[in-house]
């Protein structure tokens, strides 16, 4: 959530500043206003957009908007996705492979996830499988454009494409969940990096700079089926509060585009590949996946392309990993499925530190 880091000095002093003039009004303000145009400028897609609270809002609020625009009730997510803790996006599929959802989270009634399909990520031959038999009652297809919630997973060549055609084709919506990727893995997100323009981004994470935030959007004709102006129904009292929108704002407007992302990429690739080098040296089976400043290190000797080869990341490697680097000062996210992020605080000094430390937990997994 924070591409500068902690407490970064604009960011402090914006929000203080809002918190002088009030903390919520209950309506449109200025700074409202002016992160959305932040936005608007970075992600052409967005013609229209919608504030909310957090990610999960904005993802479920985007599918019940895809829903109510093609009059459909079907959603097609991907196993090891995750979109927020809305009771229809907690599914799974029950044998690993297409299928109808099952509740993935106790208290979620069966019948809430059955309009939910399951695919493997980047499965294109199951996601057509599924279009040829539903594709009448298909919505949407709900996707991480990279994914980073069952570690960082690339898109293979292809597998967007596919779901861009078989939306289209289908009139039904392509919706980004760029939550994690948004402003994170260029200024336009994941889609101008992969260069595939999606029906609705849903966002979420960065722009608040650190405050809680959501937001989506798209095409001005698909948007303005939310009410008032459409028979959508979707509000928030404190969505848009003016102090998370001065975070935001400064946030964004912290971020060279031209020179950040480029250091954010170079010291990624210093720690991915120190990484690998480290394990290498320590006899450990360690595959990095990497995209922009994103990247986990799975303790496996093949490949990580979907939830299941994810699984298979060593779980014991990785707790003796986890606590080795945190009594040599490193707290890493506390599993070996969830992404690392490389922010604009962290330092060549940050990166050298934290392979020094890899390399003595590294050997600690050998023993």
């Amino acid at each position: 959530a924070l591409l500068l880091g902690h407490a970064h000095p604009a960011v402090v002093t914006a929000v203080q500043h809002a918190a002088a003039d009030g903390l919520a009004f209950g309506a449109n303000t200025e700074r409202e206003l002016a992160l959305a145009r932040k936005i608007q400028e970075a992600l052409p897609s967005v013609e229209c957009l919608r504030f909310v609270n957090s990610g999960t809002e904005a993802t479920m609020s985007a599918v019940r908007l895809a829903r109510a625009y093609t009059g459909r009730t079907k959603i097609i997510k991907f196993a090891g996705g995750y979109h927020g803790h809305a009771d229809a996006l907690l599914a799974r599929a029950g044998s690993g492979v297409a299928g109808l959802g099952l509740p993935d989270s106790a208290g979620v009634p069966p019948a809430t996830v059955s309009d939910t399909l399951i695919a493997p990520y980047n499965e294109t031959d199951v996601v057509t499988a599924l279009f040829a038999e539903y594709g009448d009652h298909i919505a949407a297809v709900l996707v991480e454009p990279v994914a980073g919630n069952m570690g960082v997973v690339e898109p293979e060549p292809g597998f967007l494409i596919t779901l861009r055609q078989l939306t289209a084709d289908a009139r039904a919506l392509l919706i980004f969940d760029e939550v994690m990727t948004g402003f994170r893995l260029s200024w336009g997100g994941a889609q101008e990096r992969i260069g595939i323009r999606p029906d609705l981004t849903c966002l979420g994470k960065i722009i608040g700079g650190g405050l809680p935030i959501g937001a989506y959007g798209g095409q001005r004709e698909v948007m303005e089926y939310v009410s008032p102006l459409g028979p959508m129904y979707q509000a928030g009292t404190l969505a848009g509060n003016p102090v998370v929108m001065a975070a935001g704002t400064a946030t964004l407007e912290s971020v060279s585009p031209e020179r950040d992302y480029r250091r954010l990429e170079t010291r990624a690739a210093a720690l991915a590949h120190g990484l690998e080098d480290a394990a290498n040296r320590a006899g450990v089976a360690l595959r990095v996946n990497r995209v922009g400043s994103m990247l986990t290190p799975y303790f496996v000797d093949a490949p990580v392309r979907d939830q299941a080869s994810a699984a298979r990341s060593n779980a014991e490697h990785f707790r003796t990993f986890f606590h080795a680097m945190l009594k040599r000062g490193i707290l890493l996210p506390p599993s070996n499925t969830e992404a690392w992020f490389v922010s604009l605080a962290h330092t060549e000094a940050d990166i050298h530190t934290t392979l020094d430390a890899a390399t003595d937990a590294l050997r600690a997994c050998n023993c």
